[in-house]
């Protein structure tokens, strides 16, 4: 398998990963289907969402694939009255990612990144490696630490 540029990432940085290679359907891109196919815990698979605010100014947050993502929440924590999930057609241009491949490491430009709290009750956890069919397995933790992740209420059932 050709590493992507989040494991090469977490390679430098000396951060323990593991690599899990998943079935997908382009189509379909659903997390709970990708779990379910795959003998997965859908809430250690962390969803990489990607929003703007009025100002354009982007922001990724990382949510259980088992929940929503709180966005009136997300909005009162951070001071902002408008945050929308950036349009799929801007996605790539944006990030260097496409929809069902995108990573919080390896942004084309960095932005601010907030992981939802239930994340750091768990040991490990899987985000998208940066390219569909792959997903890496590592410590909330230490992926907090390296990308200077905030931390914040950010899901809801």
């Amino acid at each position: 398998m050709k590493k992507t540029n989040a494991m090469r990432l977490l390679a430098a940085a000396k951060i323990p990963y593991k690599s899990i290679l998943y079935q997908y359907d382009s189509e379909n891109l659903d997390v709970a289907k990708i779990a379910e196919e795959n003998g997965l815990p859908l809430a250690q698979i962390y969803k990489s969402l990607v929003l703007q605010g009025s100002n354009k100014q982007l922001l990724m947050a990382l949510v259980p694939g088992d929940r929503q993502l709180d966005l009136k929440g997300l909005k009162k924590s951070l001071g902002i009255k408008q945050l929308e999930l950036l349009p799929q057609a801007q996605l790539q241009a944006k990030t260097g990612y496409i929809r069902g491949g995108c990573s919080p490491l390896g942004l084309k430009q960095p932005i601010p990144i907030y992981m939802d709290q239930k994340a750091l009750d768990l040991p490990l956890f899987a985000i998208n490696a940066g390219k569909r069919g792959i997903l890496l397995e590592l410590s909330p933790l230490a992926l907090k630490e390296l990308l200077q992740i905030e931390v914040l209420p950010l899901s809801k059932a």
